[in-house]
């Protein structure tokens, strides 16, 4: 794949992958892992002001909804388009301008006035997130030695779960004791501010976008995008892992005060099982992925994701006992999430399009699974309740179980070989040593 042209290059960097950067893989993992948190925190912090942003703003449920749907629209189209535009122009001219407007917009929520103002503002805000997650996926894989390759995507991914639906719900419905939902959203803005200047000191490009001596190495054509089975199948099965995790992030603060009358403080300390299990799921899954395999995992997940949401739906209003059944629901669910759209993506792309399939995959999934999915989640609670907004999400978890019956195996413990581009790669500049 690297020319003769390019036999400099190819021993010059063959050395430093036989030597393995370790500490850079560890800074990049660091500083992409509080990155990736805040989008979480600015993303869901929404869910649990909502039910105290109804009345000043005149929003209904499906408005709430509409609110997260639209942001998974604009977050996944992003993550289409600038995911490719990050294999091209670089990571850190995408990854730093992103957090810095997300973070932006998430304090600017605060001065919404209006449905209308809101939705514009979660609108753009979405485009920012988007690519954070695509170009996130393909720096951690670039950063990562392919041994830990799971568990770097996951330590990554993991924050999302533990900032935005773990630690905000908490945080948020304790500091509303103290001052009102416009305030809390200012406050979550500013640390992304500081996160996107440290990421423009450390993040490096791959060999593809900032080759040595500056020999360009070669990128496989944008026409290939789809040339492994696992492009389609990841969009379709991370599209039903996203409806179940952002129909359950969005609608159970509205359905546990709705439905089981819990109060606000008992509401926030359940809510936050979405984000401790997911914690743990998206953190234990990937690398749990690195020794079982990737689709045993995904398989794994789906199934006992919807087991445990089904016994939730089933309980009333015992608090210990819904935080258990939602901690181990999420925990599952956000673990096919993290498995799919982290390695099994990373591993589908050809050569130098990392960032390109990871936003492909991720897109697809944000559009229909963190976008359509919450806003027919919304129009299910106005005109059928909401204790059907988890019907739906339990629907979702059982097609992707069936889905995820039909993937590749692609985990480099279990292939046996070279699967992937960057596996591919990495063997033509001469091969990993140990990590």
């Amino acid at each position: 794949m690297v020319g003769a042209t390019g036999q400099d290059e190819v021993g010059a960097h063959a050395a430093d992958i036989k030597t393995w950067d370790t500490a850079y893989e560890w800074k990049a993992i660091t500083l992409l892992t509080l990155a990736f948190g805040l989008v979480g925190l600015d993303r869901w912090i929404l869910a649990p002001l909502g039910p105290f942003m109804k009345a000043d703003l005149g929003l209904t449920d499906q408005d709430l909804g509409n609110l997260a749907g639209v942001l998974g629209v604009a977050w996944g189209i992003s993550a289409m388009v600038v995911g490719n535009l990050s294999d091209r122009l670089g990571r850190r001219k995408v990854l730093v301008p992103a957090v810095v407007i997300f973070s932006i917009l998430s304090a600017l929520s605060g001065l919404a006035t209006s449905l209308i103002g809101l939705v514009l503002i979660r609108i753009v805000m979405g485009v920012a997130e988007g690519p954070v997650a695509s170009t996130g996926v393909a720096v951690a894989v670039e950063a990562s030695h392919p041994k830990r390759r799971g568990l770097t995507n996951g330590i990554f991914q993991c924050s999302f779960a533990l900032f935005g639906l773990a630690i905000a719900p908490i945080v948020a419905t304790q500091l509303l004791r103290f001052t009102d939902w416009r305030h809390i959203f200012m406050i979550v803005g500013i640390p992304g501010l500081i996160v996107a200047a440290l990421m423009w000191m450390v993040i490096r490009e791959p060999v593809t976008i900032a080759p040595a001596d500056g020999v360009k190495a070669t990128r496989a054509p944008l026409k290939s995008l789809f040339k492994h089975r696992n492009v389609g199948l990841g969009m379709v099965t991370l599209l039903c892992a996203m409806a179940g995790v952002f129909v359950i992030s969005a609608m159970m603060p509205l359905y546990l005060i709705g439905n089981l009358k819990l109060d606000p403080q008992q509401m926030g300390l359940v809510f936050s099982a979405v984000g401790f299990g997911g914690f743990l799921g998206q953190l234990g899954m990937p690398a749990l992925s690195d020794k079982l395999g990737r689709k045993t995992v995904v398989m794994l997940c789906f199934a006992l994701a919807a087991v445990f949401l089904y016994a939730f739906q089933q309980t009333g209003a015992n608090p210990t006992l819904l935080f258990g059944l939602l901690f181990c629901a999420c925990l599952f669910n956000f673990g096919a999430l993290a498995v799919i759209a982290g390695p099994v993506a990373a591993e589908a792309a050809p050569v130098g399009l990392i960032a390109s399939v990871a936003g492909m995959v991720i897109g697809v999934g944000e559009i229909f699974g963190g976008g359509v999915a919450p806003s027919i989640a919304g129009f299910i609670a106005v005109n059928y309740g909401l204790q059907h907004t988890l019907t739906f999400a339990f629907g979702a978890l059982l097609v992707g179980l069936l889905l995820s019956f039909t993937l590749l195996e692609t985990a480099p413990a279990k292939a046996g070989h070279a699967v992937s581009g960057i596996d591919k790669l990495e063997e033509e500049l001469g091969g990993v040593a140990k990590g």
